[in-house]
């Protein structure tokens, strides 16, 4: 039956996931960041849902204003305007372009695999967060701390969310390419860099709760990683005597 041979496989594949993970450092981390990812969303959205991060939200706001004015942004005037331009690495826009080079570079280079997990994981990501937002529906700092423009609902955060899946999608990627230590830390260094920065952006523009930033963060990481695992599971379960696969 159709049916069962699916979930044969799927079965299959888990376990493979779950078995190989014991053997290899990556995949084990990456089994952690998964489980504590959705772990630590949870916990935040249920704290959020009962409104217990509200006073924390607002305290963190309140400081990174000047003067007691929700409109005075923390810091110098160019500090505001790099925000501005960092921010953007989080948006739809800038991710999609992300996404369409590099996913065109990995097919130059004959990896179809890694181009594939890349659209696969921003575009779940893009999905499961519009899902989130219309289920908790929450709504976003008030406009007059706002320093930049947002659209639809605050929780979890959209720009952190999406610039964790597809950052960390390419650095898991990009690590696997490289055979050297230092070289594989820098570019996981790098990614989860860049999508630290753009979601304390997110709450220095005053445009997001910092429990919306923390919730994405937690979602965005534990997706790509899920994705990646899928990924790699499946390969090991192509290649049952491969002891090292190469990258998706």
């Amino acid at each position: 039956m159709p049916g069962l041979r699916s979930y044969s496989k799927a079965i299959a594949l888990l376990r493979a996931i779950l078995g190989a993970a014991r053997r290899e450092v990556g995949a084990t981390a990456a089994l952690l960041v998964l489980a504590g990812g959705v772990w630590l969303f949870s916990g935040v959205a249920e704290e959020m849902a009962e409104g217990d991060t509200h006073a924390a939200d607002l305290a963190i706001l309140n400081a990174l204003r000047e003067n007691g004015r929700q409109d005075d942004a923390l810091g110098p005037w160019w500090l505001e305007h790099a925000a501005t331009d960092l921010t953007a690495l989080g948006s739809t826009a800038c991710l999609t372009l992300i996404v369409v080079l590099v996913g065109g570079l990995f097919l130059m280079l004959r990896r179809p695999g890694g181009a594939l997990l890349l659209v696969l994981a921003s575009g779940g990501g893009t999905a499961i967060s519009e899902g989130l937002k219309l289920a908790f529906g929450r709504e976003r700092p008030p406009i007059a701390y706002h320093a930049t423009e947002s659209l639809n609902a605050s929780f979890p955060s959209g720009h952190a969310m999406l610039s964790a899946v597809v950052f960390l999608t390419l650095g898991t990627v990009a690590a696997r390419l490289l055979k050297r230590r230092r070289e594989k830390a820098y570019v996981l260094a790098a990614s989860v860099s860049v999508a630290l920065l753009v979601g304390l952006t997110r709450i220095y523009l005053g445009v997001h709760w910092a429990s919306d930033v923390l919730a994405g963060w937690c979602v965005g990481a534990a997706w790509a990683m899920a994705c990646w695992l899928l990924a790699w599971g499946w390969q090991r379960l192509k290649r049952p005597h491969a002891t090292a696969p190469p990258a998706p």
